[in-house]
Parts: structure tokens; C-alpha cells; sequence
């Protein structure tokens, strides 16, 4: 079962980093939940919120965010829209469901047959 996040919205933000100080740099990334096996392909409603400074390549953790930070991922996070989740079955799924009704089907033709 390989479940990874998708990005779906990406942000530049113009305040300065926590870290370096820049005012350039900053990234806010809205990635969503995506799961994927040999039978359905799945979108959660599981939202993770990640933010980066391209100039001195660091992750920001939201312990070091600042206020001015606080307040635009607010605005962003407002304004954003997630995929709706949803569920797709693959082939291989509504291979093995016809099969066992029709597996099912002959089992019960087979016992009603062999009792008259």
C-alpha cells in the first residue's frame, strides 16, 4: 500500500525567515493525502502544511513561526481548496466481486440442482 502526499497548492510568502532572516525564500506547500494500492486509488481528507526557506534550504517548524507568519498562513490556509476525497476502484476490484458472485451463483445452482 503506498500512501504518499500529492502537492496541491504552493505558496511564496514575502516574510522574512526564522532562521536566515531573508526576506525571499519562503515556501508554503498544501500537500494532501494520496493512497494507492493494487485495488482502489483513495484521496483523504488528511492535509499536511509544510513551509521551507529556499535560501538557506531549512525546513520551518511552526514552533518558529512568527506572528506575521501566523497571520499569512491563516489567510492562505482560508483560501485554500482541497481535492474532495473520494475513492476509485481499479479493475483488479470489480474483477474479484464478479467473480465471487458469480462463484457464489454456481455454488447455489450446483446445491439446488443436486437436491431435486
Amino acid at each position: 500500500m503506498a500512501e504518499h502526499y500529492i502537492k496541491i497548492k504552493a505558496v511564496d510568502l514575502n516574510n522574512n525567515c526564522p532562521e536566515c532572516y531573508s526576506k525571499e525564500g519562503l515556501k508554503l506547500t498544501f500537500k494532501q493525502k494520496f493512497i494507492e494500492t493494487n485495488f482502489y486509488k483513495k484521496i483523504t481528507s488528511d492535509i499536511k502544511y509544510e513551509m521551507d526557506c529556499l535560501t538557506c534550504n531549512t525546513h520551518i517548524y511552526p514552533v518558529k513561526w512568527t506572528e506575521d507568519i501566523e497571520r499569512v498562513f491563516e489567510y492562505h490556509k482560508r483560501g485554500f481548496n482541497p481535492k474532495q476525497a473520494s475513492t476509485h476502484f481499479k479493475k483488479a476490484t470489480w474483477l474479484a466481486i464478479t467473480s465471487g458472485v458469480f462463484i457464489a451463483l454456481c455454488i447455489t445452482a450446483v446445491i439446488i440442482y443436486s437436491v431435486l
